[in-house]
């Protein structure tokens, strides 16, 4: 999935990160599609989504939680 179209299907349930602070920065939401997590820029709710694997999306959480990036 990375088109407009695809990514405003109102049958996904987009979450904001709990790092938004609502003015205007960078911030990301994040819909689950069974084997994927779709990554968008909160800005551009019609704009194009990235498609992770939920494995691989689990792991770079994982490690940023850990601090474990880079390291």
């Amino acid at each position: 999935m990375n088109t407009a179209s695809e990514s405003t299907s109102p049958a996904l349930r987009w979450r904001k990160s709990s790092y938004s602070n609502g003015a205007g920065g960078e911030c990301l939401e994040c819909a689950t599609t069974g084997p994927a997590i779709l990554v968008r820029d909160s800005k551009r709710p019609g704009g194009p989504a990235l498609a992770f694997p939920s494995a691989g999306w689990g792991a770079f959480v994982a490690a940023v939680r850990s601090e474990g990036l880079g390291r």
